[in-house]
């Protein structure tokens, strides 16, 4: 398999973390070394959080240089600028529909971003924009935004659908085991190839 540089962008509290936990389980699955790199930042405050996950036959290093991530996976619409830097020219982003005011314009000191998603015109990069979060408040549960996107991903992948099943497995308690698969299932529908 050739080396595949996933990015995941948001705000802390939005399941960054899990994303890139059920990431590397599937990694491990199908015996693949992975090696993931994150930054919290103000992630307690709803601050910037980025996780780089990076899966092939060996990994040396956790970090993705600018303009080598193959897929941005984004949680929320303006951190999703604040990486597409990061995406070659032929990536893919994946970005939720959703705006989680930073605390700057929270506090009316800086002003949201307008014309995100023309930005992204300016790269040769594949992008779905969709609104992820109101999907997973349609399933019961905002907190499965991030599993939603999972599924987007795996359209993307070449890992087989239970692979991704037991990665989910692996890293969620049972109790939500079934709400997380209905919502990686919702997020492989979003995406038509």
């Amino acid at each position: 398999m050739e080396t595949v540089n996933i990015i995941i962008s948001g705000v802390g509290g939005q399941g960054i973390i899990l994303l890139s936990n059920v990431l590397a389980n599937l990694a491990l699955e199908n015996n693949l070394d992975v090696k993931k790199s994150e930054v919290h930042g103000m992630a307690q405050r709803g601050g910037s959080v980025v996780s780089f996950v990076r899966i092939g036959e060996k990994i040396f290093s956790p970090l993705i240089p600018v303009g080598k991530g193959d897929i941005l996976v984004s949680m929320e619409l303006m951190e999703s600028l604040r990486w597409i830097e990061y995406v070659k020219n032929g990536g893919t982003a994946l970005i939720n529909d959703y705006r989680l005011p930073p605390p700057g314009v929270a506090m009316g000191i800086e002003k949201y971003p307008e014309g995100i998603e023309e930005k992204f015109g300016e790269k040769d990069v594949k992008v779905f924009v969709k609104r992820v979060t109101n999907e997973a408040v349609k399933l019961g549960n905002p907190r499965v935004t991030n599993i939603i996107l999972l599924g987007m991903l795996s359209r993307f992948l070449t890992f087989e659908v239970s692979s991704y099943y037991n990665a989910i497995r692996k890293s969620v308690k049972p109790q939500f085991l079934e709400l997380n698969l209905k919502a990686f299932e919702r997020g492989r529908e979003l995406i038509e190839l």
